[in-house]
């Protein structure tokens, strides 16, 4: 018997959403932004980009046969906002590098399923861990590149982190998805 489950990073309420798979070749636009309402009550804050990454998982009940797992990162246009009045092309830079850093992450996560799950019975023992890991790590990564950049106000900071996560995603390229 084969189960397929569909799990999301930030909430389920990703899934009510519009989204937008993330490719190399499309940036995010203003457009994007749908959410009327800014949800966060810092007034420093110009926007805010919803991503993570989503997964499905093919296996079996047999421990020994093979899994498949599909990881996907995702922008939901529903839960992303901006403030109109303060929008330019250099925040919106910024809140791409947010989405790219999902993408980074989502990459690491399907190196380390790749390299430690083969089978169902791998999933059913290590799965958890390798999520949370990497859970905590992007969580953790999306509030120092906010906390240092100064939300992208720190111009020579956004520079280092442009960099950085062009560098990374990268370094991790036959981790992406076809």
């Amino acid at each position: 018997m084969k189960l397929i489950s569909l799990f999301c990073l930030l909430a389920v309420n990703v899934l009510l959403g519009q989204k937008i798979i993330w490719q190399e070749d499309r940036k995010l636009v203003w457009d994007d932004f749908k959410s009327p309402v800014n949800r966060k009550s810092n007034p420093d804050v110009v926007a805010y980009t919803h991503c993570g990454w989503e997964y499905s998982v093919v296996k079996s009940s047999n421990p020994k046969s093979p899994v498949k797992i599909v990881i996907t990162t995702i922008f939901n246009e529903n839960q992303s906002w901006k403030d109109t009045k303060r929008i330019n092309d250099y925040v919106l830079l910024h809140e791409q590098k947010h989405f790219d850093i999902a993408e980074l992450f989502a990459r690491k996560f399907r190196k380390e399923v790749e390299e430690k799950i083969k089978t169902s019975g791998d999933y059913d023992k290590k799965f958890k861990a390798i999520y949370s890991t990497i859970t905590n790590d992007y969580k953790n990564f999306q509030m120092s590149y906010d906390r240092i950049t100064e939300h992208g106000m720190n111009k020579e900071k956004q520079a280092e982190y442009n960099a950085l996560i062009t560098e990374e995603i990268d370094h991790l390229k036959s981790y992406k998805t076809s």
